[in-house]
């Protein structure tokens, strides 16, 4: 049984391009989980699946704009599958029309884990829990797809960001929460692709981008202090209309070393404005992102 979700859309939810931005829907889905698990309140007995919970993995494929209106968008949700301490719930963002048919504006999943946060430890689902879950398994549903492994990262300074954490960043539990990693990974990219167009005149313009896909793995919670966390983002491949950026995020001040806290892949297409179909860059705009490739670099 799929749970289903009213999401308003709202006019600060927009970008640039006045599309929903990519980092805002992970708020919808957010929204749709929560929704699901208090509609089920009564079933599970308590608060421990409602509010303890941590996203071990997120993966977000973008089908179309999404663009203001004062109607809700739909969300629905269902369980694909259930293990012994974690489960996936798969999402989809989407309008029904008159005639039956349906826009989908978005794909997602996310693994997620019961979380004892006094003792700060995951835990394993109850049986009732998981009699719950199946409930809301739909044995119809094709299992997601999953993405290529990760690279090699690739470290310099032209992809390097600090990651400053606001106070508002930080949930009830004192950990940042997951949707803020997808603004932390947009910051982080925005600020490597200013620093290798900087000097490419118009680049502005001939280098729309619109965000296809990303997938995030969450390793270890980040907390909120003030130094800044470090983000090290790579360009992993260039296609003739797309390219795939990795980044991953990093507390160097851990006691016993470096801590690898959240590793992710964005996929990326260039566009044209005028007509929103994809497009090949000008080489002006590819030089520097093959260039950023090169194992010397």
């Amino acid at each position: 049984m799929r749970h289903v979700y009213e999401c308003p859309v709202r006019w600060a939810d927009l970008d640039a391009l006045g599309h929903v931005n990519n980092v805002v829907y992970v708020d919808y889905l957010q929204e749709a989980r929560v929704d699901m698990f208090r509609s089920h309140r009564v079933e599970l007995m308590g608060q421990e699946l409602v509010e303890g919970l941590v996203v071990a993995r997120t993966q977000v494929r973008y089908r179309e704009p999404l663009l203001f209106r004062f109607e809700p968008v739909r969300i629905e949700c269902w369980v694909t599958e259930i293990r012994a301490a974690s489960f996936t719930l798969a999402y989809e963002v989407h309008d029904v029309h008159p005639d039956g048919s349906r826009t989908v504006y978005l794909t997602a999943t996310t693994e997620l884990t019961p979380y004892v946060f006094a003792e700060e430890r995951p835990r394993r689902l109850t049986a009732q829990e998981k009699a719950v879950l199946e409930g809301h398994r739909d044995p119809a549903a094709q299992a997601p797809e999953r993405s290529p492994g990760p690279t090699q990262p690739r470290r310099s300074e032209v992809g390097h960001y600090p990651v400053q954490v606001r106070f508002s960043d930080v949930d009830v539990y004192g950990h940042v929460n997951n949707v803020k990693y997808f603004e932390y990974l947009q910051e982080a990219r925005i600020a490597m692709m200013g620093r290798l167009w900087d000097e490419v005149p118009g680049s502005a313009e001939r280098s729309a981008l619109v965000v296809a896909q990303v997938d995030v793995d969450y390793k270890v919670p980040i907390l909120h202090r003030a130094a800044a966390y470090d983000a090290w983002t790579w360009v992993s491949h260039v296609g003739s209309s797309s390219l795939v950026m990795e980044t991953e995020i990093v507390d160097g001040q851990g006691a016993d070393g470096e801590v690898l806290l959240a590793r992710a892949r964005v996929v990326l297409v260039f566009f044209d404005p005028a007509t929103g179909r994809p497009r090949r860059p000008g080489d002006d705009i590819r030089a520097p992102l093959l260039e950023v490739m090169s194992p010397s670099c």
